[in-house]
């Protein structure tokens, strides 16, 4: 048990956090939704953090109040992006509060210390926003003292600050609504999160920690939009028009002595009152400022009351906003395809057939009309086929079209799993929309799909006393056959199905079936049906045991 922490512990906790935030910062760039970033929040964050090491580095006294003030300044001079900038500030704060710890400092310090950095940061930023990092910190920071009370030990306390984290991140998308449309959680947080990782790393000694939250799985309550998408190649494909065109930066350096800490606060307000994403932070040796304007000469200006100027960096966001949508027009397909299922296998094989985005959704988990239209709005194509594979969510895709006006949407009625293959696989590059649409209806008539499951209650149903637990098998229409046990079950079910048109059966095992299982059973169907070809594929869908199609 750890119960304090030395001067040397520290700069082993902020270069543990540095290496992790490196390692992932890839993962966190990929989360980037705004239409013209100003860099990725993973890099940024990570260079944020690397120059206050370097910094660290090269301090060679112990003492708390050195090693903190060159983290503090380091962080701050290589402060890219406004996650880079937010998170110089909580680790100002952090060092602000544990500067003055003369040997060692406690789970109850360190709490002190977050509060603090939550301060800071706020109060850094012009108009602070909820669902980005700052939430995310602020309520580590709220629960942290309670959590100090409860845990002397460094592991055990960081792991519960931790967990309160990975929650808050989770709901970041309900109070963002940028981050709901595109399906993501923060990415600021998300860099957050590994930092507080990568403090953990070292006291457990384990630097290889991977299990880093980039979706909004980071806690055990997922939100809608974690159940209804893969959000690892978001792309917001809808960007909007730019208000204020350049994003500026720079240095106040060589402060002029009649300078003050409320011309610094002064200075803020003249930049809200010229642009948005006002950062202005610093004290009256070094001021960092970033401002999205469309004047950055009078930003520089009223800068210049202050001080001299120093890594002046201005870009053109409406030049990059012009790039990144010429580039999607002229990457943009006539056609794509949109396939909504649960299970790991049965999304590989619809990637498989090439349809362009699948999102989670079917029984028990419809995907709300919203919810398909944000799928749409991912696929870069004029014309988008949308299969839902299941009766209960064909309405709301229909309803999605009006949802969106930039995309067509043709929903074709896939009812089950086997009609959405069908329906994909008939899908053709080369033929015009109408063709192809036609193709796939036409498709999914030639499909039967039947699925086993298990009775969640007592009742009677198409001529059937059922118990609840008893294994049933049923088509789109009703129950087909039961019994207590899967295999059997599942064999009724083909019989009951099969005519003599058919010459293809194929199942698709999910939960609870294993694949020694599911190969016995098609070696049976195999032998009890000489004149169809019989398949078997990993479907990984929950609620069902097997679906089987006949074709």
């Amino acid at each position: 048990m750890q119960k304090t922490v030395n001067s040397a512990e520290f700069r082993k906790m902020i270069i543990s956090g540095s290496r992790m935030l490196d390692q992932n910062r890839s993962k966190i760039d990929a989360l980037n939704v705004f239409p013209v970033p100003d860099g990725d929040t993973g890099t940024n964050m990570s260079l944020t953090l690397q120059s206050a090491v370097k910094e660290m580095g090269a301090v060679t006294s112990q003492q708390f109040a050195d090693i903190c003030n060159a983290v503090s300044k380091g962080a701050l001079r290589g402060a890219r992006g406004n996650s880079g900038v937010i998170s110089s500030q909580i680790f100002r704060g952090i060092c602000s509060s544990l500067k003055d710890t003369k040997e060692t400092f406690t789970t109850r310090n360190f709490a002190k210390a977050l509060e603090e950095g939550t301060k800071v940061a706020y109060g850094a930023v012009s108009v602070p926003k909820e669902g980005t990092i700052l939430t995310v910190v602020r309520c580590m920071s709220e629960a942290a003292g309670k959590l100090a009370a409860k845990y002397k030990d460094f592991e055990e306390f960081l792991k519960a600050v931790i967990e309160v984290g990975d929650e808050a991140l989770a709901h970041t998308p309900e109070l963002l609504p940028v981050l709901k449309k595109a399906g993501v959680v923060d990415s600021g947080g998300v860099g957050l999160m590994t930092i507080m990782r990568g403090f953990l790393a070292a006291f457990t000694e384990d630097t290889n920690i991977e299990d880093i939250p980039t979706d909004a799985q980071a806690a055990s309550q997922k939100s809608d939009e974690d159940v209804f998408g893969d959000n690892s190649d978001v792309i917001n494909l809808d960007l909007g028009e730019i208000e204020f065109a350049y994003c500026t930066e720079f240095f106040i350096i060589h402060i002029k002595p009649s300078t003050t800490l409320a011309d610094i606060d002064r200075l803020k307000e003249k930049l809200m009152g010229i642009g948005d994403s006002v950062i202005c932070i610093g004290d009256l040796e070094l001021i960092k400022v970033h401002v999205h304007t469309n004047t950055p000469g009078r930003a520089l200006g009223f800068a210049l009351d202050l001080g001299e100027l120093d890594r002046i960096k201005i870009e053109n966001m409406l030049e990059e906003n012009r790039e990144i949508k010429a580039k999607l027009e002229a990457e943009k397909k006539e056609m794509g395809m949109l396939a909504i299922c649960s299970g790991q296998g049965l999304e590989d094989i619809f990637k498989d057939l090439m349809c362009d985005k699948v999102m989670e959704g079917g029984q028990t988990m419809n995907p709300s009309a919203q919810d398909i239209a944000y799928a749409v709005q991912k696929i870069n194509a004029a014309n988008v086929f949308v299969f839902p594979n299941n009766g209960n969510i064909i309405l709301a895709a229909e309803q999605a079209k009006e949802l969106v006006s930039n995309r067509t949407i043709h929903v074709i009625p896939t009812k089950s799993i086997p009609q959405g293959f069908a329906a994909a696989l008939a899908f053709n590059p080369e033929e015009s929309v109408s063709e192809n649409k036609t193709n796939m209806v036409h498709a999914i008539d030639n499909v039967l799909a039947g699925q086993v499951t298990y009775a969640v209650r007592n009742t009677k149903m198409n001529g059937f006393s059922l118990k609840e637990g008893d294994i049933i098998a049923l088509d789109n229409k009703k129950i087909l056959a039961k019994g207590d046990n899967i295999e059997e079950v599942t064999m009724k079910l083909i019989k009951h199905m099969k005519n003599d048109d058919h010459e293809m059966i194929t199942l698709y095992y999910g939960n609870g079936v294993t694949e020694d299982d599911a190969n016995d059973l098609m070696e049976k169907v195999a032998e009890t049906f000489p004149e169809c070809d019989v398949d078997c594929h990993f479907g990984g869908q929950p609620v069902y045991y097997y679906i089987v199609s006949l074709e």
